[in-house]
């Protein structure tokens, strides 16, 4: 809790320097990942680019409760770790755009909840910069708002 006192205690001009810093650290981190990512509050989208022409059946991707890995059949896993939350096993695909991109989509249990991250051992983000669309702040309760 030290660091949100810290921050309270800084200048307008201080905490923008901050934000403006952790962004571009995030940035980063984020960029260096294997995959790209994004959220609503229901669901998360994980986009993994695999080489040209690949197709459904040169991949193995295994989607569970609290796990998700994605590879090319005889090679070691893209990705592959314990995902931040759970998702709905049931309602989560994933499928192949433009024979480069793996598109897994995943629906969350917990459908008022920000994630942090997709897997535990990846970089975080600052769940409280997020600005959802105008149209789904209405469907936030008013903690998550």
């Amino acid at each position: 809790m030290a660091d949100v006192e810290d921050y309270d205690k800084l200048t307008p001009e201080q905490r923008e320097a901050k934000d403006k810093e952790d962004r571009a650290r995030e940035a980063a981190e984020q960029a260096a990942l294997p995959y790209r990512w994004k959220q609503e509050l229901g669901e998360v989208d994980v986009y993994v680019p695999v080489p040209k022409g690949t197709r459904g059946r040169d991949l193995v991707v295994n989607i569970q409760r609290n796990k998700l890995s994605v590879g090319l059949k005889g090679k070691e896993p893209i990705l592959s770790g314990e995902l931040c939350k759970e998702i709905k096993v049931d309602e989560s695909t994933w499928t192949i755009e433009d024979q480069s991109t793996v598109l897994v989509h995943m629906e969350k249990v917990s459908r008022m909840e920000w994630w942090e991250n997709v897997l535990k051992h990846h970089p975080k983000i600052d769940v409280r910069k997020i600005n959802p669309e105008p149209g789904k702040l209405s469907d936030l309760d008013g903690e998550t708002r």
